[in-house]
C-alpha cells in the first residue's frame, strides 16, 4: 500500500467530465468524473455523475446497494425528488430509475457495477 496521501488525493483540475459509457451504450446528456478506481474490481467504485436537464438512466439493480449526495440541481428517483444538499442510501437490490428535470451534479458510491433491466 502507498503510505503518501498525495498519492490518494483527486484535486478539481486533475479530471474531466468524461461522457458516459457503459457497455458500449453511451448514456446521452450524463457525464461521469471517476473519484476512486478499485484496481481489484477493475472498476470505479466512487463517482461524480452530471446530468444534463431532461437526461435519463435507466430502470437498474444495485446488487451492494449504493449512497447519493446531491451536490447541486435535482434528481428524481422512484418519484422522489432530491434536492442539493440531500442523501440517499439504497440497500442492496434497491431498483429504480434517475431523471432530473433542471439538472444535477451527484457524488455516488457504488460497491458493485449496476445491472441494466
Amino acid at each position: 500500500m502507498n503510505t503518501d496521501i498525495h498519492h490518494y488525493i483527486v484535486r478539481n483540475n486533475q479530471k474531466e467530465w468524461q461522457p458516459l459509457i457503459e457497455k458500449g451504450i453511451h448514456y446521452h446528456g450524463i457525464s461521469v468524473i471517476s473519484l476512486r478506481y478499485d484496481e481489484t474490481m477493475q472498476r470505479s467504485t466512487t463517482i461524480l455523475l452530471k446530468f444534463e436537464p431532461g437526461a435519463t438512466y435507466p430502470y437498474h439493480n444495485h446488487p451492494a446497494g449504493e449512497e447519493i449526495f446531491v451536490l447541486s440541481g435535482d434528481v428524481i428517483l422512484e418519484g422522489a425528488t432530491l434536492l442539493q444538499g440531500d442523501y440517499l442510501y439504497t440497500p442492496p437490490n434497491f431498483k429504480h430509475a434517475v431523471t432530473t428535470k433542471t439538472g444535477c451534479t451527484m457524488l455516488f458510491v457504488i460497491p458493485e457495477e449496476v445491472e441494466i433491466l
